[in-house]
This record gives C-alpha cells, sequence and structure tokens, in this order.
C-alpha cells in the first residue's frame, strides 16, 4: 500500500482519461470514477494499476461508497481530480431550473461532496485536491448562464476548502482550461467557432488534453508543494485578451 493513488472522477473520457494515463506515467495507481459504465469498463481493461468505479458524484450516498472502493482497492487517497462534469449550453431565456440543477449537481454539489468524503484520507496522506474549473469561471461568455456560474462557483469553493484545509497540510488548486481539442469540442463546435477561437487565443490554438493533465498532475505532486488556492488558466492566454465570440453569439 506504499504507491500512491489518485481518484479522477469523470475518468472515462477526455481530460480525465488523459489525466489517468499521466498518473500511471508517473508510477501512481488511479481509482477511475465515471457513471458511464460502459465507457469506464472498457478503458480501464485496458490499463493496468486502476480499478473502475461506476458512482455519480452528485449522489452522497455514492460518494461514500467511492470512497470505500477505492480505499479496499489501494488502501490509501494521495490526490482526488474533481474532474466530473457537464455542459449544456443556451440561451438565459431557455435555461429551466431542471437544466441548472443538473448543470449545479454534478458540476458543484459533486466537487463538494467528493472533497468532504475523501478530507479524511487525505489528512493522512497530506495529499492533494485539484478542482477542473473553466476558463467560462473566469470571464463570462454568452450561452453559459448554468455551465459559467457552476464553474466559478468551483472556484471560489477552491479557496475555501483550501483555507481550511491547509492546517492538515491539504493543498487545493483549481485549473481552468480553456478551448481544449476533444473528440466532442471538434464535433460540436462549427469552422466558424474554430476559426473565432483561434483568433481569440494567443496561441492561436486550441489545448490538449495531454496539456491540461501535465498542469494537473504538476499540482497534484509534491514538485508543487507550496502551492494551494492558487487558480491556473491553461487556455493559451485566452482569459488575457477580450470579451465576446461573435461566432458563439445567439
Amino acid at each position: 500500500m506504499d504507491q500512491k493513488c489518485a481518484l479522477v472522477t469523470g475518468a472515462a473520457r477526455g481530460i480525465g482519461l488523459a489525466t489517468t494515463d499521466l498518473f500511471l506515467e508517473m508510477g501512481w495507481r488511479v481509482a477511475m470514477i465515471d457513471r458511464d459504465g460502459e465507457e469506464l469498463t472498457k478503458v480501464a481493461a485496458e490499463r493496468d494499476n486502476v480499478q473502475a468505479i461506476i458512482r455519480d458524484v452528485s449522489n452522497p450516498q455514492e460518494v461514500d461508497a467511492m470512497v470505500r472502493d477505492t480505499l479496499a482497492f489501494a488502501g490509501r487517497i494521495d490526490a482526488l481530480v474533481n474532474n466530473a462534469g457537464v455542459a449544456e449550453f443556451g440561451p438565459v431565456k431557455d435555461c429551466t431550473f431542471d437544466m441548472w440543477r443538473r448543470v449545479m449537481e454534478t458540476n458543484l454539489d459533486g466537487v463538494f461532496l467528493c472533497t468532504q468524503a475523501c478530507t479524511d484520507a487525505l489528512k493522512e496522506t497530506q495529499g492533494a485536491i485539484l478542482n477542473i474549473a473553466s476558463i467560462s469561471g473566469l470571464r463570462a461568455s454568452t450561452l453559459r448562464v448554468a455551465y459559467g456560474t457552476s464553474k466559478a462557483a468551483v472556484i471560489q469553493l477552491t479557496k475555501q476548502h483550501a483555507a481550511e484545509l491547509g492546517e492538515y497540510n491539504i493543498r487545493v488548486n483549481c485549473v481552468a482550461p480553456g478551448p481544449v481539442k476533444t473528440k466532442l469540442s471538434m464535433a460540436v463546435h462549427s469552422p466558424e467557432i474554430i476559426a473565432a477561437y483561434h483568433d481569440a487565443i494567443p496561441l492561436n490554438r486550441y489545448g490538449s488534453e495531454r496539456e491540461l493533465a501535465e498542469v494537473i498532475c504538476f499540482l497534484c505532486s509534491e514538485k508543487a508543494s507550496y502551492v494551494t488556492g492558487q487558480i491556473v488558466a491553461v487556455d493559451g492566454g485566452f482569459d488575457s485578451t477580450g470579451v465576446g465570440l461573435p461566432a458563439l453569439r445567439d
């Protein structure tokens, strides 16, 4: 049980899967959490030193079970990566309360529940928590009233937890991804939106899942031992530039 273990939510695909792979390269074990059981089981079967745990982070009872499952697998938790999230976009007038709650219960409630449930285990290892927010939590944009608000709340929650959990040598940081090249983003972003993002990003391109994982794993590692309460925008400089993209406006 001396081998370090990361618990990664939303691990079946995208940034969560890339983060899992980098932790494995670092010699860690990974508890892979996702509610998409079919996809999670598939990708976990292709990897060693992982445990697929099919749970919904918005459900308190399932979160408690997730922690028990992880401790049964690895005996410890050295890092919690709160990556699970949902995105529902649309004009403010079309955002129903049901849609608002669907976004909040995973993106915000899930971070709160997982952090609370993992705190005792992280005290034992003096571990780290890494939350995934979004550039939409740092700068307002159209069509993101629920999503952007949930991610802004995650940023504040990161600071709250960093302030309190530092007493136990638990570090809490947050990564705010900008546009990331994933199968989903390439499927839903029109050529006009892609071009508009490229024009607005100083590095003139989307980020990759691996580039996000590099920052996430660094902040969870001992190399970042004096870093806590920080919000790191991994966005190619997008947050440093203006507001609004015409191609995204309703």
